[in-house]
């Protein structure tokens, strides 16, 4: 229970880090967010919990090819912001749109012999 406490500590206080910069400057705390820091703490609690070369590849692979369909939503969002929607509808669309081309790499991929 302890551990989780602590990785849950640990992803909290980077989220809030992230936020925290961004409020002061936005194109900073962007870049800040654009680190794959969740995927390097999921391989670091992963790796601990199961040393296991082969399972960490094939995570660290399955990451790459689903990071993928969720960067359109970066280029949707800023779109629907500037011209003039809301927040929470450009956000909602972003979260579609990346759940469409998830289920897309579900498809596509296993065509292309990609193991997700």
């Amino acid at each position: 229970m302890a551990y989780l406490l602590l990785k849950a500590a640990v992803s909290g206080v980077l989220i809030a880090l992230i936020s925290t910069v961004a409020r002061r400057n936005p194109g900073f705390g962007a870049l800040i967010a654009s680190l794959p820091l969740v995927s390097v703490l999921g391989m670091i609690w992963l790796w601990r919990d199961r040393p296991d070369p082969a399972n960490m590849a094939a995570h660290a692979e399955a990451t790459f090819w689903y990071v993928l369909p969720s960067l359109p939503m970066f280029l949707l969002m800023p779109a629907m912001l500037r011209s003039g929607l809301g927040f929470w509808t450009a956000l909602a669309a972003g979260c579609l749109l990346t759940i469409a081309l998830y289920f897309a790499m579900l498809w596509i991929g296993p065509r292309l012999g990609l193991r997700l």
